[in-house]
């Protein structure tokens, strides 16, 4: 009877332990799913080409994410053609004046949209930056990346934007209906 007891406690604890061994087996890859595989080989070489537009800008917001800080351009109606030049620079220089801009962070990207930030019909102002300020109604204040923006101004369908980061990072650039998106790499890793 008692070597019947020995034996059932012996069981009872090797099946704790299998439990045990399988909870932590179990725990590994529910701890790597958290850990988010960051997307790499954006580069930070210059991105697009000639950027002006006809179709104005009307908003520009931003955005932060588990892997990079994002930059969104609101162009409704210029679907998916907007046009862009974005580049790290020394210093941000204005277009049409080569005043430079000062902008705070470890690099600077200088962002060209193909869109003005006025009606060219009318001549109205649809998104109302001014030169060497700060984007109204951006705060980048607890972003891991961004540091600081900059209007540079708007010119013949063209409007520039200095953005400054914590250091020269992967970038990219992506379009979408009535949008254009830059996005910052938060690492030059794979991971978060």
């Amino acid at each position: 009877m008692r070597r019947t007891g020995i034996i059932a406690t012996v069981l009872v604890l090797a099946g704790t332990g299998l439990g045990g061994a399988a909870t932590a087996a179990d725990a590994a890859p529910a701890a790597a799913a958290r850990a988010t595989a960051c997307p790499t080989g954006w580069g930070s070489g210059a991105k697009g080409g000639p950027a002006t537009g006809a179709v104005p800008l009307e908003n520009v917001r931003t955005g932060r994410h588990d892997c990079y800080d994002r930059i969104v351009f609101d162009v409704p109606g210029g679907g998916r053609a907007v046009r862009y030049h974005v580049a790290y620079v020394e210093r941000l220089r204005q277009s049409t004046t080569g005043r430079t801009i000062p902008v705070g962070g470890g690099a600077v990207l200088d962002i060209h949209v193909g869109a003005p930030s006025y009606d060219p019909a009318t001549g109205a102002v649809t998104y109302p930056g001014r030169v060497g300020r700060t984007l109204p109604g951006v705060d980048v204040r607890g972003y891991r990346t961004f540091r600081d923006t900059r209007f540079a101004g708007s010119f013949e369908g063209e409007t520039q934007v200095g953005l400054g980061v914590r250091a020269r990072l992967p970038f990219r650039v992506q379009q979408a209906s009535g949008r254009l998106v830059v996005d910052v790499a938060h690492t030059w890793t794979g991971t978060r």
